[in-house]
């Protein structure tokens, strides 16, 4: 089972160890000592981080990692045209949304990018959508558009903002609440069927709520994926 999960800013410029030292410390923490560790499994979608990671499992918790990565098992029929271009991330999540919550069934996850994915009656992975995030078009609203501040995603109670950040906040917030309902519509009449919604990721306790079809919030379904698929590869070899 899981004992415990932690969320922490990923930087591409991390070495093995920083990455070694935030995990020993947030790992103690929880009074776990680091010799009981006896398997490190990863996701990871920020190919250059992956040497990292494997370096400070090795050097810190001395054991080889198993990555999440094209070619495992998955126990899911994966019928994308090419198949390794799913994301771990993906896999991980439609994994263990079906193992937990049955099919048919859409995964929204609200990350960096906020992706679909869809899992049909048969349990196959049928596809999905990927679309920008909400931090990810704050921010170029930030970069590109003159004289507009950062602003925090927050849920703006007025629609029509009396000011310049509260106007970004409205534009942000229920645009991104359109996005997620109509591409969630859009897959309900394609697949011509009623599904189950599972929303996970860092932003899915704020958005779930407006969502046009009752989402179900799994805020660790990616951990437990990895947990899933790591099984399933260890006790298969």
């Amino acid at each position: 089972k899981l004992l415990h999960s932690w969320r922490v800013q990923t930087s591409r410029n991390r070495t093995s160890d920083e990455l070694g030292l935030l995990l020993s410390l947030l790992i103690q923490s929880k009074q776990v000592k680091i010799e009981k560790i006896e398997h490190v499994a990863i996701a990871c979608v920020v190919p250059p981080m992956i040497r990292a990671f494997k370096e400070m499992s090795v050097k810190y918790f001395h054991q080889e990692p198993f990555f999440i990565e094209p070619g495992i098992k998955t126990g899911m029929p994966i019928l994308y045209d090419n198949p390794k271009e799913v994301g771990a991330d993906r896999i991980v999540n439609s994994v263990a949304a079906y193992r937990e919550y049955g099919a048919p069934i859409v995964v929204v996850d609200f990350g960096t990018a906020t992706t679909f994915d869809v899992i049909s009656s048969r349990g196959e992975y049928i596809g999905g959508v990927i679309a920008p995030g909400i931090r990810i078009s704050s921010e170029a609203l930030f970069q590109h558009a003159a004289r507009l501040p950062r602003v925090e995603i927050v849920y703006p109670e007025c629609v029509i903002g009396k000011n310049t950040i509260a106007s970004m906040q409205s534009g942000l917030f229920y645009g991104y609440i359109g996005l997620v309902n109509e591409i969630s519509s859009r897959i309900v009449n394609e697949l011509n069927q009623e599904c189950t919604f599972i929303g996970t990721g860092g932003l899915v306790e704020l958005i779930a709520p407006f969502s046009k079809y009752p989402m179900v919030v799994d805020i660790d379904l990616t951990l437990k994926g990895i947990t899933i698929l790591y099984e399933l590869n260890i006790n298969n070899e």
